[in-house]
Parts: C-alpha cells; structure tokens; sequence
C-alpha cells in the first residue's frame, strides 16, 4: 500500500503543482476571493466530486461571532466550496477545511501573483497560506480517485472565504451545520500535528484628544500619547496574562506563545501640531485558561487603569475574537493519525500552535473533533518570501491517504 500511494502521488504532484500556480494568479485577498473560488469549483468537479457552492448572504454580518476588520465586505452572491466524495456507508466521515483568501502582498515582494518555481520550491503570496492546502486536497482526491480505496466514510471538504480576517467563511459553514466524525484543519504546519491551537483577539481604540501647536502644550491633548499610554496599560495586561497562563504541556516550551502585536497605529499630519484623534489596532493571543470573553473584559479593565479621563476619551471596539481549541493528544483522532505517520514512516509530532485559525469553529461550536495539519511552514506565510516545497505537498498527500484508509474504511 505504501508504494502504491508513493507512486501515484508522484503521478498526480505536477497537476497538482499546476493546480497552485493557477490559484496563486488570483489575487484573492478577503472579500475577492470569487474568481479563485469559481476557478477551483470547475477543477474540482473534473475529479467526479460533488461541489457544492454554498451561498453566503449579507445576514453573516449579524452573526454574534462575526469579525470585521476589513470594513465595507458584502456576502450576496458569494460563496464557499463543500467537496464531497461520498463512501459507500457505514464508515467515519472526516471533514478537512482549508481556505482560499490570502493577505495582501508584502513589501518588497515583486511579483505576488506570479507563481515561480525555483528549486522544487513555489513561490507566490498563497504558496503555504492556504493555497498550498487547497491544492494538497486537489492532490488528495485525485489520488484516492486513482487508488479506488474502499472507503465507507464520506470525505468533506470546506474550501472558504475569510479566514485572514477572522473566519468568516467558516462560521458561514458552521452554522449551516455539519456533522462528522473529526475534523482537519489544513494550515501550514511543519511536520506536527497540532491538538492545541491559541485563541485570539484583535481589538481598535479610537482616541480623541485635543489638537494644538505645539508651542501651546498645556492647551493640548495629543491624542497620540494617549495611545502610547494605551500600548503600555496593555503590555503589563498581556505580562500578567501570560504568567497565569503556564502550566500547558505543549504551550510551555515557547517563551511567548500567546503575544500581544501592535500592528496599525494612525495618527496625526504634522510634526508641530499635538493630533487630535488616532487608531491602535492590534491582536493578543490567549491560551486555554481563558476565554475571548474573559480577555475582552481584561483589555477594557487595563485600560480603565488609565483613569475615568482617559477612558471618556477612548472607544474600544473588538474586531475579531477566537477562542482556544484544544483536544487530548490521546484522543483516538491525533493517535490515528500518528499510526498513518508511521505507517508511511513519515515523520510526526504533536505540538501546539501559536498562532490562530478556524479550528474552533468545528471543534468548539460543533463540538467535531479537531486537529491542525498541512504542507509547508507558516514561517514565511505573510512574507515576502512566501512560498512551498512541491515535496512536502507530496509527503503530506501520503500521510493523508494513509489516514484517510484507516479513519474511513
């Protein structure tokens, strides 16, 4: 068995690779992802799968759950992908997610949509973050189309819109329903299998001060400081989060595995004028012990310390908010898969991810069990150097397919 899957994931690796490229082309950012999603529909349904595009709807933006950092997105007429390829009955269904939108292209990247193939590695903004999946699932299906394995589960998979900006997409799927029997979440992820996955949340403060020259400073509020003053309230918020925090086996080993990122400061339009409003925006992680909840109320009650003045001067709103997913790393989905590893002598551990991603929309809501793997590093994803190695896209369709044997037949 294991030569048979070696043999035709080679056979299948350059339409696959074909595959990417022709994604990485469409430059899918959140909200534009539809010709890539229109694209990918007609690949798939060559392969014999049932596609099915799901509609979205404007109503998603009165979801309780819904993230909106990216202001201005419409859902009518769009759409996510729901791959099937049905078993013959009476197996376990596995459900894989994976996403099409990508970040906007980085600095210093030249040519973003232009896939490049240099050394057996794919360049292009996508490669690993998720594109690189989407086409390791193209690969997967054609695969087991070719091995005709005798599979009584159902495989699913959700191709989705908007998991950069909160997981959109997603919650889309989740409350559409879906039931099965465990779940995989496709994110680049270095030869581990994450049974812990970080929550997160991303917050915006709007100051506002009082402008003025800057010869006139005690007539003056800049409204500028007041956000560094906010940067420092929530930096000893995060230090002390982080300390109780502790005590998580797989989290334990990172120095900062859950941290806090300023990432978008606006203010002001004059070196001499103190400005009268400004923007922080920026994301703190959190581990099992809390919820998104607990970590909203935390932010707004560390900047309370600021003062009942400061805190009639700021607006906070929250843009994002994910919790933790976390299952037993003895639970029979993660040994399952370990057993394909071996099996396929591919190399396998389990660990936790810092970062975060849609996980928890399955396993927390759903209450499917979950787990994150796929091709790839998520070291270069949102870079410059963003890119793949057509090998691990294989050796991940390899471990697959010896997962997928065991887990559905």
């Amino acid at each position: 068995m294991k030569k048979r899957i070696q043999e035709a994931v080679q056979r299948h690796l350059p339409s696959a690779e074909q595959f990417l490229g022709d994604l990485i082309r469409f430059p899918s950012t959140p909200g534009q992802e539809h010709e890539a999603m229109q694209f990918a529909a007609q690949e798939f349904h060559k392969l014999g799968l049932q596609v099915e595009e799901v509609p979205l709807s404007d109503t998603l933006l009165q979801d309780p759950d819904y993230s909106n950092p990216v202001p201005d997105i419409k859902y009518d007429g769009r759409f996510n992908l729901r791959l099937t390829r049905k078993g013959t009955g009476g197996g376990k269904r596995l459900l894989f997610n994976a996403h099409m939108d990508v970040v906007p292209p980085s600095e210093g990247m030249e040519n973003p949509w232009l896939p490049e193939v240099v050394n057996g590695i794919l360049h292009g903004r996508g490669a690993c973050d998720d594109k690189g999946q989407v086409a390791l699932v193209y690969l997967l299906f054609k695969v087991l189309e070719e091995l005709a394995l005798p599979l009584a589960g159902d495989v699913v998979c959700h191709v989705v819109v908007e998991e950069e900006n909160g997981g959109n997409g997603s919650l889309a799927m989740i409350r559409a329903g879906e039931k099965a029997d465990a779940c995989m979440v496709l994110e680049a992820s270095e030869e581990k299998l994450y049974t812990s996955i970080r929550g997160a949340v991303w917050f915006r403060i709007l100051f506002s001060g009082k402008a003025g020259h800057s010869g006139q400073a005690s007539q003056t509020r800049s409204a500028l400081l007041m956000a560094r003053d906010a940067i420092a309230l929530l930096e000893t918020y995060h230090a002390e989060l982080l300390a109780a925090s502790r005590g998580f086996s797989l989290f334990d080993p990172f120095p900062n595995p859950m941290p806090i990122t300023f990432g978008k400061l606006e203010a002001g339009n004059w070196p001499a004028a103190a400005p009268s409003c400004a923007v922080l925006e920026g994301v703190l992680g959190l581990l099992p012990n809390t919820t998104k909840e607990e970590v909203c109320e935390g932010i707004k009650q560390a900047l309370a310390k600021g003062g009942q003045d400061f805190v009639n001067h700021i607006e906070l709103s929250f843009m994002y908010r994910h919790d933790s997913s976390v299952i037993d790393p003895q639970h029979p989905l993660p040994q399952t898969i370990l057993n394909a590893a071996a099996e396929a002598a591919i190399p396998l551990e389990i660990s936790a991810m810092t970062a975060s991603c849609d996980a928890w929309f399955y396993n927390n809501i759903l209450e499917i069990p979950t787990v994150v793997y796929g091709a790839g590093t998520l070291k270069v994803a949102h870079s410059k150097d963003e890119s793949i190695a057509l090998k691990e896209i294989a050796t991940s369709a390899e471990l697959l397919t010896h997962f997928i044997h065991k887990f559905c037949s």
